[in-house]
């Protein structure tokens, strides 16, 4: 009895130093630690739907590992990470999901990368790995939909027991995986497969999703095959697999520009978004292939939805960029001779540009830089000029601020004398660069709101001249190298003098015919409050209609945010680094050499 005993307690206290005891004292004694990940099988033994005996469910890294069995592998599955440190739980659940074109799960880096870094953030992680390669004698994406509606409701199911919220559930995902991420993103409502037990009675739905390059959307590519009309045809809609139930969420789209499954797919999943006024961001980047880019402009979505925690204080934008100390001279001037002025009306003011160069010139190149303000007013002083200035003053750029005329004038366009205040700028700042050891040939223009319309105006029209030439200036060229528009106004036929009245969401609200998109057009960085009355689809269409043009712009747009998107922002959103996209694309681009 006594020798039970202590048997029994040994075995006892090695369980509470984390140790078991399997089988007779001669086998090994092995440690309860729990390894990561741990593995979960989406369906029970036998009851798996539309079973293929050529499909396998594996990454490619273990799929390719020697002595892989695939008999082992037939089932859809769940790698469950370790749960992040408690100090930065935030009771949410990331979904990481591989592309592979259906062919395969491939995107072992990508998924190590997000682990890492929702990890850190606060959010238990989760790889699904799907059935492939495609089924035989069934939609592409069939068994994947089917194992994804099955895999969400299991991991809502381990909310509880996992520590997360089961409606705090998002994915991020890759390529054909952002294909099965949208179907689970819009059409949850739709079964994919027929009830198996109790399990399929919880819901299906996911709260957000981070979308990357998803392939197969449109119509001229949904059968498997990249997008042989480029996404952009008269006949190209969306592809009608996206059932946009009541159930879709908030999504936050990235596409690389020369994507060979095109970045309009993305444009028009955004467009549907807003007319469900369901909140969403679209970013595309210019010259890149297929890929997964701009993980932090994904972060900064999650954390403006409140995905991540509480947001932290708006914090206003002066009073980040208070001071001059990187402006090492400034000089003023006129921009047009004494009574030269073109159109002049006497009720408008005296337009100026302003030369801010930097105390270490690291760049040739040039930004001007105005305001909005609904053609009523600007100035350079505002909060869309002066802290961008100042920023890129910092980076070693030369600035020149413009103020142009206002009020609107008389009888004319409310933007005309304001774009012959523009062209003469440009070709005033073109004859002084050299002098001052600058390049006439990397000139760009930056504004915001109406400023953003005129700014499409100096882009899209610099063949067109808006007034007769005074002296040898008016022999240069207005041509600018690059335009950057924040939340420009009134370039859609639905919003010509207000705010877009339909969002411009519509096919009827088209480019303003202003623009002429002429042979000299200059690609462009768009930044746009997905939120704004002015509607963010002034700058996707834009986008949209410089792509089918063969010109790569950048497009960013920011979920919940407003017009003025950048006066008051919370550390952390794209609201607040705003700026740095302007860098970051001029050196894309190689304009701030």
């Amino acid at each position: 009895m006594l020798k039970n005993f202590l048997k029994v307690l040994a075995a006892a206290l090695m369980l509470v130093q984390g140790i078991y005891v399997q089988g007779t004292p001669a086998q090994k004694i092995k440690k309860s630690k729990v390894s990561y990940p741990q593995r979960e099988l989406v369906w029970p033994k036998d009851k798996m739907p539309d079973a293929q005996p050529g499909q396998i469910a594996a990454m490619t890294d273990e799929a390719g590992k020697a002595g892989f069995n695939p008999d082992e592998h037939r089932i859809a599955y769940l790698d469950w990470y370790e749960a992040p440190a408690p100090e930065v739980r935030n009771g949410g659940c990331m979904i990481l999901i591989s592309g592979g074109g259906y062919q395969s799960c491939c995107d072992v880096n990508l998924i190590d990368l997000w682990r890492k870094r929702f990890t850190e953030l606060g959010f238990q992680c989760v790889n699904f790995v799907y059935r492939t390669p495609r089924p035989d004698g069934l939609p592409i994406y069939k068994s994947a939909w089917e194992d994804g509606q099955r895999a969400v409701r299991m991991v809502r199911s381990e909310a509880a027991r996992r520590g997360f919220d089961p409606e705090k559930i998002g994915t991020i995902s890759m390529s054909a995986g952002s294909h099965l991420a949208l179907l689970l993103a819009t059409s949850s409502q739709t079964p994919a497969y027929e009830k198996i037990d109790a399990l399929d009675d919880v819901p299906c739905h996911i709260n957000w999703a981070i979308v990357n390059a998803p392939a197969y959307a449109t119509t001229d590519g949904e059968t498997g095959t990249p997008s042989f009309l480029q996404g952009y045809n008269t006949d190209v809609k969306l592809s009608s697999v996206f059932k946009f139930d009541w159930k879709t969420c908030p999504m936050s789209l990235h596409h690389g520009g020369l994507d060979e499954y095109s970045p309009n797919a993305s444009t028009l999943i955004y467009r549907q978004l807003r007319r469900m006024r369901i909140p969403a961001e679209v970013h595309i980047y210019p010259d890149k292939p297929h890929g997964a880019f701009g993980l932090e402009r994904g972060v900064e979505f999650m954390r403006q939805m409140g995905f991540i925690g509480k947001l932290a204080p708006e914090e206003n934008i002066d009073e980040r960029f208070p001071s001059d100390e990187d402006r090492a001279e400034y000089i003023k001037q006129d921009i047009w001779p004494e009574g030269k002025t073109p159109c002049f009306q006497e009720h408008m003011n005296t337009p100026y540009i302003e030369w801010h160069f930097p105390k270490e010139k690291k760049t040739d190149a040039i930004q001007i830089i105005y305001s909005g303000g609904g053609y009523g007013g600007n100035g350079p002083e505002s909060f869309e000029v002066t802290p961008a200035r100042r920023y890129l003053n910092s980076l070693g750029m030369t600035v020149v601020t413009m103020k142009y005329r206002s009020p609107r004038p008389k009888g004319l366009d409310k933007h005309t004398t304001a774009w012959q205040d523009l062209q003469r700028a440009i070709r005033l700042v073109r004859s002084q660069a050299a002098s001052y050891g600058l390049d006439p040939d990397r000139i760009g223009i930056m504004g915001s709101s109406a400023g953003g319309h005129l700014t499409l105006m100096g882009v899209t029209s610099s063949r067109h001249r808006s007034y007769l030439p005074i002296d040898d200036i008016d022999k240069l060229s207005c041509k600018v190298q690059w335009g950057i528009g924040i939340y420009p106004a009134y370039a859609l036929t639905d919003g010509i003098d207000e705010g877009n009245r339909h969002g411009g969401n519509e096919d009827d609200s088209v480019l303003v015919p202003e623009f002429s998109f002429d042979l000299d057009t200059a690609p462009m960085l768009l930044i746009h409050g997905d939120a704004d009355g002015w509607a963010s689809m002034n700058s996707v269409k834009t986008w949209e209609k410089m792509r089918a043009m063969g010109i790569q712009s950048e497009l960013h747009t920011l979920a919940l945010r407003p017009h003025c998107f950048q006066r008051f922002a919370s550390p952390g959103t794209g609201s607040y680094t705003w700026l740095d996209r302007i860098w970051e694309f001029m050196t894309a681009k190689g304009f701030n050499k």
